[in-house]
């Protein structure tokens, strides 16, 4: 029969945010996979796990994924902890949780801490919608997409930043994005937690004259729906009626369905847009 996976979450700072759950769990497995052994080892010795331990990091996860299924595939319960906060989320563990499934071996996740959930709730901003971007891509055209795609997001924005970076990604982020309402969160759970409400603007210019310390992560306000409707207004704007027409007939569209399409794209009637093309006529 085999094993289960158990994903269980630790602290991100403040050790009191151990559940009983995963400490119970954590001390009952038959093996436990750590992102960076050195770095766990300091937590089980303070609650006074003795399990075993093996490394399951970014540049083994396929290799050491798959002799971790087979351990499981034997019948030992694995648990997956990461350096800090929920397994899966901006780390390797997904690649295993990938490869259990596949091989139909059953996976639970032990709930706790996770740094982007916590930043949203004290960030003040709207958390009904969010996206989480974790570590923007180190790729740089892969970095720009990502960028782009955000310039249209209306969902709060979650990022993760190390402090060597962080004034670099807040000015790429102003660069895109224009000066969006701000929340710099660094520390979390931590003595020194702080969280700065701000602008992008305004960040920019602290840290261009100071040196962040800390882990960092930045919630960023959505772009209003009213804001983004005007935007895309204002670029319609800039094209010839005509040449909007012209742009849906290309697409295959009927001169009715195009007119319909312009006058959404552009905050008109319908009867507007086809007394403009058609003046004279009704």
């Amino acid at each position: 029969m085999s094993g289960i996976l158990y994903l269980c979450a630790t602290p991100i700072g403040n050790l009191e945010d151990m559940t009983f759950r995963v400490l119970r769990t954590l001390k009952e497995v038959d093996l436990i996979a750590a992102e960076d052994t050195r770095h766990s080892i300091k937590l089980l010795n303070h609650f006074e796990i003795k399990t075993p331990m093996t490394s399951y990091h970014e540049y083994n996860k396929v290799e050491k994924a798959r002799y971790l299924v087979e351990q499981l595939l034997e019948g030992q319960n694995i648990a997956l902890i990461t350096d800090a906060g929920t397994p899966g989320i901006s780390d390797p563990g997904e690649e295993l949780v990938r490869q259990a499934y596949a091989a139909g071996i059953e996976v639970t996740s032990l709930p706790g801490a996770c740094a982007a959930i916590t930043a949203l709730t004290l960030s003040g901003l709207s958390t009904r919608r969010f996206c989480f971007e974790a570590f923007l891509p180190s790729d740089k055209k892969e970095r720009q997409r990502i960028l782009e795609e955000l310039k249209s997001e209306t969902r709060t924005v979650v990022v993760y930043e190390a402090p060597h970076r962080l004034a670099r990604t807040l000015q790429e982020l102003l660069a895109a994005l224009g000066d969006r309402t701000a929340v710099i969160i660094k520390e979390l759970t931590k003595k020194h937690e702080t969280v700065w409400q701000t602008t992008l603007s305004q960040a920019l210019d602290t840290f261009g004259r100071q040196e962040p310390k800390g882990e960092y992560v930045v919630v960023l306000e959505g772009k209003s729906f009213e804001e983004l409707e005007a935007r895309k207004q204002e670029q319609w704007g800039a094209l010839a009626l005509e040449d909007h027409m012209k742009l849906y007939l290309e697409r295959g569209m009927d001169r009715k369905e195009a007119m319909k399409a312009v006058a959404k794209d552009r905050g008109m009637s319908k009867r507007d847009v086809y007394q403009q093309l058609i003046p004279g006529e009704e």
